[in-house]
């Protein structure tokens, strides 16, 4: 019988096969407290789980194949920094020590305990790195038991043919689609190693592990599908709707031939985008348009120039302190991760944002104790910066180094207030007035701002006196204009791009930018929105950046626009007179 999964869309296109059912990787655990002249055995017997793993893990990263996508290899790095995290290791030692647990209940209460830490965090890409915490965890617990690795290589037994079989052309090998709990980095990288047209996850956001490496692979994928492994069977037929979300288990004869159609249409589309990779993006009354890429770790440069990126829109760099217990990186270290980004752009623009974070993910848990009612409205961004001079500027001394070896951009997120912006551009200043102490050298950077709270959008011309280019971040811009916490599931509907105040509040940052003759990007989802482009076009955008995987298909409704035709549709829109179809 035909029925439907329903998930989060993650990575586009359609994949059709078998099903390869991947049991719960969870491991059962025993509960009961040793004698105190036990405590140190079990205690080894952790570190030896631990040690297994980050031999496992490296040696994962030793074999990695040349082809694999870079946000795999970050991920890796991910995992072996929490499987050495004190917080985990620490806790771990408490609950043996003081409570007389046994390693895996120990092992598992502790996880509990950060779990719970991870839930609190406002951050949506944070909170997903809870996942992350229980497969390390649950990898240690598998080796303790002596339990193989929980992807199996697929059933060769012999089946029955059906009606699928035969449409598909049984004779030669069928395609295989995993279906899991979860997935954890390792077993990706098995997984881009194998057979495997695409994948369904019960659990996962948009920014989990599973959808971040679904995308750099460019693989159909659907995550968050609640119990899809519950629900199929080993040799199911399944189809992914990497596009709608969804996944159809047992499909009829008629929406197998109708999915088998679109997947060909896809697989078409996606070799006619291929063409445009070194086609200018112009618009057909002539509009130079710049797409750059959203990246986050160095090593992600490679992909953006392979997807015709111009340059770099936004370089996270806040994803060089994450999951480090406070230890953070010195200048050189983060000089050097500037630099690989720089040279991997092979001459492009790139433009580094200093760190984001604050309040609910502080860098030093010990340090910063405090409960703080509202993460979103708390100590983040440029306030975190600001209330820690020493280690801004060490921020801002490495990336003034780096733009020695190309050309840089420096942008600066969550600007509210011009004592803010005149306080920022004093820490430049000395950081410029440091190096030239040491005789250090250091290049011309261009300083920009984000826009992504309403103050900072309704006071755009004071920032553009202070500022070379200005930055919309529409994901907090959205959030904080419509006062919507994304990540709450009871509002989340809520959460309206084209929310008429909105529209008005990036219409009139780009409207601004254009009068002073500066420039104006758009780096949040917006951009990559294909639904969108059309409207920011007529908006006069000329600046869009995006993940990697989105620029070829942004690049099309590009080239396939007319802002003389878009920009008094785009007008109509904002007046609310005319709906979204240009």
């Amino acid at each position: 019988m035909t029925f439907s999964v329903h998930g989060l869309a993650v990575a586009r296109g359609i994949a059709i096969g078998r099903a390869v059912l991947i049991a719960s990787s969870r491991v059962d655990v025993a509960h009961y407290f040793v004698e105190p002249d036990q405590v140190e055995r079990e205690i080894e017997r952790v570190r030896q789980g631990r040690n297994a793993v980050v031999e496992e893990l490296q040696r994962l990263q030793t074999d990695m194949p040349a082809d694999a996508p870079h946000e795999l290899t970050a991920l890796l790095d991910v995992h072996l920094m929490l499987l050495q995290d004190e917080a985990l290791t620490g806790g771990v030692k408490h609950w043996i020590t003081e409570r007389l647990y046994n390693a895996e209940w120990a092992l598992t209460t502790q996880l509990e305990v950060i779990a719970r830490q991870f839930d609190e965090m406002e951050d949506e890409y944070l909170r997903e790195r809870k996942a992350d915490l229980e497969q390390v965890v649950e990898r240690i617990l598998r080796y303790m038991k002596g339990v193989a690795s929980p992807v199996a290589p697929p059933s060769s037994s012999p089946r029955r043919k059906t009606q699928q079989d035969l449409l598909l052309d049984d004779t030669v090998d069928v395609p295989l689609v995993l279906v899991a709990h979860d997935l954890s980095p390792a077993d990706m990288l098995q997984f881009k190693q194998s057979v495997f047209a695409g994948f369904v996850t019960d659990v996962g956001g948009k920014t989990s592990h599973t959808a971040i490496v679904a995308r750099s692979m460019d693989i159909p994928a659907v995550v968050g599908a609640r119990a899809a492994s519950q629900l199929v069977r080993q040799d199911d037929w399944v189809i992914i709707d990497g596009d709608a979300g969804v996944m159809i288990v047992d499909p009829s004869p008629i929406i197998l031939a109708e999915y088998g159609f679109r997947q060909r249409q896809v697989e078409l589309e996606r070799e006619r985008l291929a063409r445009l990779r070194h086609t200018p993006a112009v618009t057909l009354d002539g509009h130079k348009i710049e797409l750059l890429a959203n990246i986050e770790q160095p090593g992600d440069a490679a992909t953006a120039v392979r997807a015709g990126a111009v340059g770099v829109g936004l370089f996270r760099s806040e994803f060089l302190f994450m999951g480090r217990s406070g230890n953070l990186p010195g200048e050189d270290e983060q000089y050097r991760a500037y630099c690989e980004a720089i040279d991997g752009m092979q001459g492009l623009p790139v433009t580094i944002r200093t760190i984001d974070v604050g309040a609910d993910k502080p860098l030093d848990n010990k340090a910063h104790k405090d409960n703080y009612l509202n993460p979103a409205l708390g100590l983040r961004a440029i306030r975190w910066s600001l209330a820690d001079p020493a280690m801004f500027r060490t921020q801002l001394r490495a990336v003034l180094r780096a733009a020695a070896h190309g050309k840089v951009n420096l942008l600066f997120p969550m600007l509210a207030h011009t004592h803010e912006i005149q306080q920022t551009l004093a820490q430049v200043e000395l950081a410029r007035g440091e190096l030239d102490a040491r005789g250090v050298p250091y290049g011309p950077v261009q300083l920009g701002a984000m826009i992504e709270v309403p103050a900072a959008a309704l006071m755009v011309r004071t920032f553009l006196q202070y500022f070379d280019f200005l930055s919309i971040g529409t994901n907090d811009l959205i959030q904080y204009t419509l006062a919507i916490d994304r990540a709450d599931e009871a509002v989340a509907h809520l959460y309206d791009p084209l929310h008429p105040a909105v529209l008005r509040l990036v219409a009139d940052v780009i409207a601004e930018g254009a009068v002073q003759g500066k420039s104006v990007c758009v780096c949040g989802e917006t951009a990559g929105d294909i639904t969108m482009t059309r409207l920011l076009l007529g908006l006069g955008l000329r600046s869009f950046s995006m993940h990697p995987a989105q620029i070829l298909a942004i690049k099309q409704e590009i080239l396939r626009a007319d802002t003389r035709k878009l920009a008094p549709w785009a007008q109509q829109v904002l007046a609310g007179e005319v709906p979204l179809v240009a």
